[in-house]
């Protein structure tokens, strides 16, 4: 089995990793103003594009 010559740096290590890391979702805010994710229906309040999507029954 092949083994490497020299020590991998930590900077070509990093450059190797440096799409490696885990995106952040982005946040939107609903009409009633709760944070969701975007091209999600907001769970409040049950609206997407300003329509009614689904029904949410307070309780």
């Amino acid at each position: 089995m092949a083994l490497p010559k020299k020590k991998t740096s930590k900077s070509k290590k990093g450059m190797r990793r440096s799409h490696h890391s885990v995106p952040v979702p982005t946040v939107v805010y609903c009409e009633c103003g709760e944070p969701t994710l975007p091209h999600k229906i907001c769970a409040s309040c049950g609206t997407y594009k300003g329509r009614q999507m689904l029904r949410i029954e307070d309780e």
